[in-house]
């Protein structure tokens, strides 16, 4: 690899240095692009030709297995190596399966010292201005693509040892490994007022039936009072979604399904500690969108008023589905198609249908989501080819996102029978994760309606029981059974104190 050039790249400039030595026998990594077939898994996932390079295991050059030893070491730079983009990524996204990331960062940094014998006070200048560039860059991309690691303080103890170490006596390093910190620090800042503004919203949100009894009708705010444009409730939905989906880390997919691996002593890398808050909190939106949706249609006390709002919500829908933005088009859906709202046959009689019919076979489950897949691909194409910032927004519809990451954790396991780690199904992971990285770092086009995302986040919804209550209020029971239900609601939500 003499000669050839790598570029460095901060926050505020590129550093461009040379990979001198002699070329590594150990095959590199190859782009994102090259690793990852538009079929699935990994194209050399049957291959059975095998190389063996320290610990690592090849199929056709590309990397399918490796002890945990031989992963890390491969992920730490020397004089004449420096790793790819998509095996850094996809090994700091997979290996928290089995190592913490305070013990990874650890090895790491004892790697860079002992290896490198960066903790010579002798060691050799023109070694160490080979290396540090190297290194730093290492530690930036694990700071920018999982800064949330960083929230361990031991974790944090090991970047400001090793970064200290490698711009002593050099003001070019300790400006870089400076900015990379400050960097660090802002997300950092950002994700604690983020989870601060969350935990205020949840507070504020009371149960409509409470609201309901303490306000008369006629005061009361509904959704068409606050916004009656469906196109500016579709952007504002969207300014909730990418501001959600935005602080979602790529590890809390893997987090999400940690599980005890039997070749780790029965435990598990984060079971002292919640693994996917901000995961967990978009699912939440979703369920709130939906009973939103729902609570809003059941409100109203007369047919054409539920009629109205019903069309309303199907405009909404739409400008989702042209927007990008499946996640609030299916929560709608959802919302609609609540029992407490399809039941109410006299206000659909009164709804012109046939948007929402499209709407839905759109998000047509059949042939595992065949459609909205076939419609996602579409965005994402326009995506990659966008001119405008709003052409870039996809937001997933994140349940079956979540899903399908799911089924392929459980339908692969993560180590091989001879202890190795199975990469080849950590790449399929990587690239079905980095895909996410790249629509959550959209910005929202969109000029933001303060009154209206106020609304969305706080306005009380009901729970089931009360819906089922508005409902039966609305368009009275059918049967015995309903009937039944209807005193048992009204006895038990009615009466409470």
């Amino acid at each position: 690899m003499s000669g050839e050039s790598l570029i460095l790249r901060t926050n505020s400039a590129e550093l461009v240095f040379s990979r001198e030595g002699p070329k590594d026998k150990m095959p590199q990594t190859p782009p994102l692009t090259g690793m990852f077939g538009s079929s699935g898994y990994n194209k050399n996932f049957f291959q059975t030709e095998e190389e063996e390079y320290g610990g690592l295991y090849y199929h056709d050059s590309n990397l399918a297995s490796g002890s945990l030893e031989a992963l890390i070491q491969h992920l730490v730079p020397t004089v004449a190596y420096y790793p790819d983009r998509t095996y850094i990524f996809t090994f700091l996204l997979s290996s928290r399966l089995f190592i913490h990331p305070y013990e990874l960062m650890s090895k790491v940094c004892h790697l860079c010292m002992d290896h490198q014998r960066l903790s010579d006070p002798q060691a050799d200048k023109v070694r160490v201005r080979k290396i540090a560039p190297k290194i730093l860059q290492l530690l930036t991309e694990w700071t920018e693509t999982f800064p949330y690691d960083f929230r361990d303080e031991r974790v944090m103890r090991s970047l400001k040892e090793l970064t200290h170490r490698l711009s002593t006596g050099d003001e070019l390093y300790r400006k870089t490994a400076q900015q990379m910190t400050q960097a660090l620090i802002r997300k950092l800042t950002a994700l604690g007022q983020y989870e601060e503004a969350l935990a205020k919203i949840s507070s504020t949100v009371t149960d409509r039936l409470t609201v309901l009894k303490n306000k008369p009708q006629s005061i009361q705010r509904d959704v068409l009072t606050v916004c009656s444009d469906p196109f500016t409730l579709a952007q504002q939905l969207t300014h909730i979604e990418l501001e959600r989906l935005s602080y979602i880390g790529p590890e809390e997919f893997v987090q999400a399904f940690l599980q005890k691996d039997h070749l780790d002593n029965e435990k598990t890398c984060f079971s002292n500690h919640k693994k996917a808050s901000n995961l967990e909190a978009y699912v939440e939106w979703f369920n709130r969108l939906s009973y939103l949706v729902a609570s809003e249609i059941c409100i109203p006390a007369k047919k054409k008023h539920r009629a109205r709002v019903i069309e309303f919500f199907i405009d909404v829908a739409r400008e989702c589905f042209n927007i990008g933005n499946f996640n609030s088009l299916m929560a709608i859906i959802s919302g609609m198609n609540m029992s407490p709202v399809s039941r109410l046959k006299k206000t659909w009689g009164k709804v012109k249908t046939a948007k929402f019919d499209i709407l839905e076979h759109q998000m047509d489950p059949s042939s595992n989501f065949y459609n909205y897949r076939t419609a996602l691909r579409g965005a994402t194409q326009r995506s990659i080819t966008a001119h405008s910032s709003r052409e870039k927004i996809v937001i997933p519809f994140f349940s079956l996102f979540i899903k399908d990451i799911y089924f392929l954790n459980e339908g692969c396991a993560n180590r091989l029978p001879n202890g190795h780690v199975n990469f080849e199904k950590f790449w399929e992971l990587a690239k079905q994760v980095s895909e996410f990285m790249t629509w959550k770092k959209v910005e929202c086009p969109f000029e933001r309606d303060r009154k209206i995302l106020q609304y969305l986040l706080t306005a009380p919804v009901f729970t089931d029981d009360a819906l089922y209550l508005a409902s039966y209020e609305s368009e009275g029971p059918e049967n015995n059974m309903e009937k039944d239900r209807w005193k048992s609601l009204r006895s038990s939500l009615l009466n409470r104190t």
